[in-house]
């Protein structure tokens, strides 16, 4: 929506054509670093894309929700062993030697109540069973990261009580808050 929106270019997480995404739910610690690396590729790939492109950008999710967020979890919930961890993480550490942070990051803050509502609603047949403490350590992991660990510009916006997608006027106020942050009092971004 954002995208269209401002007439930016969307990059969007690969769900459909992700090879592993169906084996990890179903065996979460036997996928989890398969998962994650393919994931990882993909976002770098993107990183990459979208540096050689002149048009504006919007991305789905990015590299560093993935690592500090996903694979994180993955980890301190024993999906992924150390080696395996370590392994990643120094790939990520190389990849980031030429990645610069986003000029935007926004996150949409969300109950952990309402996130299940929303997996419901968008019916994926092998996210159903996620486990509600998966769940929750992500929402405790998002919040960390975005409110203490990300470096660059962000904007957090609650959308438990928002209806974005139905709803112009929800919408309305989140394109407000991003047009204030972007080229509001806070000035342009460059």
């Amino acid at each position: 929506m954002l995208a269209k929106h401002y007439g930016w270019e969307p990059f969007m997480e690969p769900v459909v054509d992700n090879p592993y995404l169906s084996d990890y739910y179903k065996d979460i610690k036997r996928w989890s670093f398969a998962l994650e690396v393919f994931f990882l590729k993909q976002r770098f790939k993107d990183i990459l894309n979208i540096n050689a492109s002149d048009k504006a950008i919007i991305q789905d999710r990015s590299i560093f929700e993935g690592v500090y967020i996903f694979t994180a979890n993955n980890h301190d919930m024993g999906n992924m062993d150390d080696r395996d961890f370590e392994t990643y993480m120094e790939l990520f550490e190389q990849m980031m030697t030429i990645v610069r942070l986003p000029d935007l990051m926004i996150y949409l803050r969300s109950s952990v109540a309402h996130l299940v509502d929303n997996i419901h609603k968008r019916g994926r047949d092998y996210e159903q069973t996620m486990p509600l403490k998966y769940l929750s350590n992500l929402n405790e992991r998002y919040e960390e990261f975005v409110m203490h660990t990300y470096k660059g510009r962000k904007l957090v916006i609650d959308v438990d009580d928002m209806d974005y997608k139905n709803r112009p006027e929800d919408f309305a106020a989140i394109v407000d808050k991003i047009d204030a942050t972007m080229f509001g009092i806070f000035g342009p971004l460059d």
